[in-house]
């Protein structure tokens, strides 16, 4: 009997693409149990093979009772995850908590594109980071003399992350015959997502010559300016762990703040997210609100790519709570959140309103933040990616150790028996 014999885990649902099937897999090579539940469709097209697989045919309300039969009959010890609040997770962790289960908690990466986010319990708002102050970081990292790796120059997960949720979409539009009971944790309709998914897949060259103009335009414009970092209106962080529950009542709020407070010669830039697939009219409502408050000449919309491109020199930024923004912090740039975020640590980000933010931005402790960031990077921030192949095959490197150590892993790193860690190799 091998030393994880013992265990048994339970993949519910992942990233789009094969990541899940490739991580249980590994998982049985190891030793332990692997069963997946699929939902739908898409869920059973990624799980490759039926070795493991268990079909969820009811609906919603039957989850719960079903959830806790499949841990008593298939002896589960560890639950798999992607994402921690759709309702099917939700009830999950609750039961799984009563029943003393760990709970494997994946995310994309804190520090994205180049890492991914693995926690046990519950990652963003949920995470562990959230009362853990830079004081606790720091007493930790004294255990540890890891240098902080740096990111390679390419990774080139985007183009296979679209592929994927348009091909998984597609399975469930038009083969989920099996699953007729299944509901969606997204608003929007199948039938527009998976048109949405496709229509960005088929007009990314012209996207992204839009970009490259109106990015030109920005960084030869000669103007100061400030950047807003938008984030998927349907995402999680949004819904579940910020003010607002539209865009737009984000937009109203920054530009009416950048009207009332920033010089007259600055500009402000809206940084749309990279997988924005036109579901609101972004572009439209900034455009009507920027002549509300008379400042049309002076906002700009950028759709997705590279955020370095434009973030470099910008003066400030405000977001409500993306992720992208530990990339403002790495560059020292004054920061505004409204949200509850991992890195929303009073050494970091503003407490000023909007309008007192344009106009007497502070600069973050940046001493504070390279300790944050290499505690992050010694802990939950796994380098790798979900969608390429060159992506998980770095990711499996390191993960599945991970998951079967009996430690999380700030536990494991606050013990000074952490594992080793690998590095990026940065490519030039």
């Amino acid at each position: 009997m091998t030393e994880h014999a013992t265990k048994s885990f339970l993949f519910l649902q992942g990233p789009h693409g094969p990541f899940f099937h490739r991580l249980g897999k590994m998982l049985r090579a190891a030793g332990a149990e692997v069963h997946r539940v699929g939902f739908n469709a898409g869920d059973r097209a990624f799980w490759f093979g039926a070795k493991g697989y268990i079909p969820y045919r009811d609906g919603p309300h039957e989850w719960a009772d079903t959830f806790r039969a499949i841990v008593a009959d298939k002896k589960i010890t560890d639950i798999v995850l992607y994402g921690d609040t759709r309702p099917i997770h939700a009830q999950a962790i609750e039961a799984a908590n009563d029943l003393g289960l760990n709970v494997h908690v994946f995310e994309e990466g804190y520090m994205r594109p180049f890492w991914v986010t693995y926690e046990r319990g519950g990652a963003n708002g949920h995470s562990k980071l959230m009362t853990t102050s830079v004081d606790d970081m720091r007493t930790a990292l004294a255990q540890s003399e890891l240098d902080v790796p740096e990111p390679p120059a390419h990774w080139g997960d985007m183009r296979h992350h679209v592929f994927y949720g348009a091909l998984y979409h597609w399975f469930v539009m038009f083969r989920n015959g099996e699953y007729r009971k299944f509901q969606r944790h997204r608003e929007l309709p199948l039938v527009a997502e998976t048109a949405l998914y496709t229509r960005r897949l088929m007009l990314m060259p012209f996207i992204a010559l839009d970009r490259i103009i109106s990015t030109f335009r920005i960084k030869h414009g000669g103007y100061p300016y400030h950047i807003a970092l938008l984030q998927l209106e349907h995402d999680s962080s949004f819904q579940m762990h910020s003010p607002f529950t539209r865009m737009e009542d984000f937009l109203a709020v920054v530009i009416e703040g950048f009207s009332k407070g920033a010089p007259k010669h600055h500009h402000l830039v809206f940084k749309a997210h990279p997988l924005e697939n036109g579901r609101s009219p972004l572009r439209r409502i900034i455009t009507r609100l920027a002549k509300d408050h008379g400042v049309t000449a002076r906002v700009h919309y950028v759709r997705g790519g590279k955020l370095a491109q434009v973030l470099d020199h910008a003066r400030t930024a405000v977001t409500v709570n993306s992720t992208a923004a530990q990339q403002v912090l790495h560059r020292g740039i004054p920061l505004k959140v409204f949200g509850n975020a991992v890195y929303a640590k009073p050494e970091f980000v503003s407490d000023l309103s909007v309008e007192k933010f344009f106009q007497r931005p502070a600069r973050p402790d940046n001493r504070a933040f390279k300790d944050y960031r290499r505690y992050l990077l010694e802990t939950s921030q796994v380098p790798g990616g979900f969608y390429s192949a060159r992506g998980r095959r770095q990711l499996m490197r390191q993960v599945v150790d991970m998951m079967l150590d009996k430690r999380d892993p700030y536990e494991a790193l606050k013990s000074g028996k952490a594992p080793p860690r690998q590095q990026l190799r940065v490519v030039k």
